[in-house]
């Protein structure tokens, strides 16, 4: 089958159980999707119908007979557990060094230079989870007009403050003095803008959120595809994760509701020959850090419910990949990312659906593409397509 528009929505963070290394990164037991069902159940008929339970058992969903989607199961290769990682995986790049994790907080020389260049003091420094780390210094931060510096298990930096203390576009430009400052031995994968509003007490994180990632260290998938003439769209957070590099056309959404409805809305259109990339934001940021189940099935349920309305808009030769980029499995310890599988669904409207089996490495994903649009990239993965049959 020649494929002519490729459309992979990455379900931030919806892994599907531990991997034999997860132990190694402290979640040893990590499974969202399973831990998810079983605590708060999920109604996903759609997901169900495509052969989401026919990956792996989920308590109270029965696998189906006839999927209409082609499933499988995927291991990270890369050595990480972030989206940065996850994403440049699928896009045919294997992180081979983990980047660098800051448990006690960044050096002392490394944010007195940070001061020093942006004009603030910083607070906080230290590991903590975002809702928790505002409620203790956000009012200390909006008396004073410091920054909140903190980290987390991941590679991140993250830059918190009072949207009326320091306007968005003066946060942005301090993560981005940040992101210079952060390399070498201290490349960080992520600088994340955290702005906030509210009051002492009742602070809430806002959708300004904006991740000024590393720039991947050689060409992407979207690079390649970029330079032979395709149409490369990024929805959602793609933008950052890729430091705008490799894309034709971008659409930053905030959430999960404007990233599936600006999806659909290129659906309709013709946006000619490539691939679509989304990123689906909220699984990850709004229930999997601050560990609530409840919303984490809620999201995966509006989702469901959105994919016919998708399906209805697909083209015959457009192919939809629901998949993820690593586990935030929000009945696990912590607040921070797991390491796991992540479910993959292809679905192609005319094609039986059917099991791919096991696959090592997110690259196979963009490996399938790149066969299907009958190109060679030279990066990591290999094609599954010969498994496709009407």
């Amino acid at each position: 089958m020649k494929l002519k528009r490729a459309i992979i929505v990455v379900a931030d963070s919806m892994g599907c159980g531990y991997m034999n290394d997860s132990a190694d990164y402290g979640d040893a037991g990590a499974d969202t999707l399973g831990h998810i069902a079983e605590t708060v159940g999920l109604n996903i008929p759609n997901l169900r119908q495509m052969g989401l339970a026919n990956i792996r058992p989920l308590k109270g969903i029965e696998p189906v007979e006839n999927p209409t989607a082609y499933f499988g199961k995927i291991a990270e290769r890369s050595k990480g557990k972030d989206t940065t990682t996850g994403h440049w995986e699928i896009a045919g790049l294997i992180t081979e060094k983990p980047f660098p994790t800051y448990p006690n907080g960044f050096p002392k020389d490394l944010i007195e230079e940070f001061e020093k260049q942006t004009g603030k003091k910083v607070i906080g420094n230290y590991p903590a989870s975002g809702t928790a780390i505002i409620a203790d210094l956000g009012e200390e931060q909006m008396k004073t007009g410091a920054l909140i510096v903190y980290t987390s298990a991941d590679s991140v930096f993250q830059i918190a403050a009072h949207e009326e203390i320091i306007p968005i576009e003066d946060l942005y430009k301090y993560c981005e003095i940040a992101r210079k400052l952060l390399k070498g031995d201290h490349a960080v994968s992520r600088v994340i803008a955290r702005p906030f509003i509210g009051k002492p007490g009742n602070f809430t994180r806002t959708e300004n959120r904006r991740d000024f990632s590393l720039e991947p260290p050689t060409d992407t998938f979207l690079d390649v595809l970029e330079k032979k003439g395709f149409s490369v769209t990024g929805v959602g957070k793609i933008e950052d994760i890729f430091c705008h590099r490799g894309l034709t056309d971008s659409y930053h959404t905030g959430n999960n509701h404007t990233g599936l409805e600006k999806t659909e809305e290129l659906l309709k259109a013709d946006t000619g020959a490539g691939l679509i990339f989304v990123n689906l934001v909220d699984f990850d940021m709004l229930y999997g850090h601050r560990r609530n189940p409840k919303g984490y099935a809620e999201a995966i349920e509006y989702m469901d419910a959105f994919i016919p309305r998708l399906i209805e808009n697909m083209k015959d030769d457009d192919a939809l990949i629901i998949t993820a980029d690593h586990g935030c499995d929000p009945c696990h310890t912590g607040s921070d990312h797991t390491r796991e599988h992540v479910p993959l669904l292809w679905f192609m409207k005319g094609y039986k659906g059917g099991n791919i089996g096991y696959l090592d490495t997110y690259a196979d994903i963009t490996a399938t593409i790149a066969d299907m649009f009958d190109i060679k990239t030279g990066l990591a993965g290999k094609s599954f397509a010969s498994v496709f049959s009407k």
